[in-house]
């Protein structure tokens, strides 16, 4: 049975920060400690959940994913927010030294410190998607940063930890939908007392919006995205009227 919910993620240090809308808008707010109870709370009723982590991974050879040189392409100076994940193998690794020796045999290239940060979330969402079908049909990836940009039609100035970039986001959103504002409201509410920060709010929110069906299509970088060696897609969603302009 197919869901009716479409759900935004968000994974910080281990937790997850979910928005769901349903058919008649705004549903709910929940956190959860990893990815997997993410996938278990929503396995029977979501048709569509967006992570903003890594889907797609490097076996070996060039560590650069197209889906993430396209989006610093047209991110501007908000480009930064994008790194370049481990290779899968390093994923797996705790220890910094150890997967940035791994990461460094298999792709020549150096670990960012970035990409080592997020490595557990990124090696639980892999081995779920790898190996739960179910879940590979309906979780995909997309970035925050990605979404804000498409809404907004041009790239954002500010980070999102800046009172400015807290203005330019929330602007964004009421743009997009009127009612964006006492929807973030609602959403802090449900997050009081947890580790959330304000800025980690929109970010799920602009996930969520991107995740259900409203105005602009659902779009990829790239817009024929190919697989890695597990099948997965490399790609990154973002919902647009038009394609995203790459330079």
């Amino acid at each position: 049975m197919v869901g009716d919910l479409y759900v935004g993620v968000v994974c910080g240090d281990g937790s997850c920060l979910a928005v769901a809308f349903g058919p008649d808008g705004y549903d709910h707010t929940e956190t959860f400690e990893s990815i997997g109870e993410c996938w278990s709370r929503y396995e029977e009723t979501a048709a569509r959940i967006l992570v903003d982590v890594p889907i797609g991974l490097v076996e070996s050879g060039d560590p650069v994913r197209r889906c993430d040189e396209l989006a610093r392409a047209v991110l501007g100076p908000r480009s930064v927010v994008i790194f370049d994940p481990p290779v899968r193998e390093a994923t797996r690794k705790h220890r910094y030294s150890t997967a940035n020796r791994v990461h460094e045999r298999k792709s020549g290239a150096e670990l960012s410190e970035a990409a080592f940060a997020r490595r557990e979330g990124i090696a639980m969402c892999d081995e779920l998607l790898r190996e739960v079908s179910e879940a590979a049909a309906v979780v995909r990836e997309s970035h925050p940063e990605l979404c804000f940009r498409a809404f907004a039609g041009e790239p954002l100035a500010y980070s999102r930890e800046t009172a400015g970039g807290y203005a330019e986001r929330m602007r964004t959103l009421v743009n997009y939908d009127r009612d964006a504002a006492p929807l973030v409201q609602r959403v802090a509410e449900a997050t009081a007392g947890r580790d959330v920060t304000v800025a980690d709010v929109l970010d799920a929110v602009a996930l969520a919006y991107t995740a259900r069906p409203g105005d602009g299509d659902l779009r990829t970088l790239p817009s024929e995205p190919p697989a890695d060696a597990a099948g997965l897609p490399m790609e990154l969603v973002y919902r647009a009227a038009t394609p995203l302009s790459v330079e």
